[in-house]
């Protein structure tokens, strides 16, 4: 059984959530809005944490899971009046910069990766595969944009301009949100939003971040020597690693290796 004496101060507390992997993939350790809700919920509520700090190490992923989980971020923040911090490892890229841009400040290492500030759609084209098999492709749709893009019939000019149409408004969805969160911070004079990446240092020099830092000293330079942290992240239930669940982790898992070899990492 614990007492509590009310005259005796405690020690402030800073809620730790680890934001690691791809964004919206079909793994089940993938980061979504649905899975870190509770997450976010518990860690900006429990315990009365004076900041909540985020672990980040993502190379993207959906654009619309990380706008989502981005705007809880700062619902929870706004609501609450609890200051955010994102602290970044590996990397913080495309997806992963969003989250980051999500916190009040971003503090990086030296060799983290940051940026990626654009959209990418990729795929594949088997048309001339089938053609040599002599496989015959029938798609029958009502509506004329229903087979665009389809991987097993030539590309389409008028399919590639609508594809870039809508990955040049999610861009432009991207670009508001960083120049809406980092403010008079970024430079004004370069060009930071043409997929290019940089390290933390050149990041810091273009306010993309706040600067070089870690976690723990950080936070107790900012709120004491004795400041306490409870850390949240998702959990791996090792009974559901079973048949078809763990065929579909493990495809999951190259997606998301592929996903961080981009940044050589």
């Amino acid at each position: 059984m614990k007492f509590s004496l009310p005259f005796l101060k405690k020690s402030p507390l800073v809620a730790v959530i680890r934001l690691s992997g791809a964004i919206g993939m079909a793994g089940r350790a993938s980061l979504s809005d649905t899975t870190l809700a509770p997450i976010l919920e518990k860690a900006f509520r429990k315990g009365k944490p004076v900041a909540v700090a985020l672990e980040i190490n993502s190379p993207g992923g959906s654009p619309v899971q990380s706008s989502l989980i981005g705007a809880r971020i700062r619902r929870l923040s706004d609501e609450l009046e609890i200051p955010v911090f994102a602290f970044v490892e590996d990397v913080a890229a495309s997806g992963g910069y969003w989250l980051a841009a999500s916190a009040d400040e971003i503090w990086a290492d030296d060799c983290s990766v940051i940026g990626s500030i654009g959209v990418i759609s990729a795929g594949f084209g088997a048309h001339v595969f089938l053609a040599r098999q002599g496989v015959e492709r029938r798609v029958h749709t009502a509506g004329q944009s229903k087979s665009m893009l389809d991987p097993f019939a030539p590309e389409k000019k008028e399919d590639v301009e609508r594809l870039k149409t809508l990955l040049g408004d999610i861009h432009e969805n991207f670009i508001t949100h960083v120049k809406t969160r980092r403010g008079d911070k970024l430079d004004g004079k370069a060009d930071l939003f043409d997929g290019e990446i940089w390290l933390a240092r050149r990041a810091q020099e273009l306010g993309l971040i706040d600067g070089i830092a870690h976690l723990k000293p950080k936070m107790q330079e900012r709120y004491g020597e004795k400041v306490k942290f409870r850390r949240y992240g998702l959990r791996k239930q090792i009974w559901s690693r079973i048949g078809a669940t763990l065929t579909q982790d493990a495809i999951a898992g190259l997606e998301e290796r592929a996903a961080y070899a981009r940044f050589g990492l």
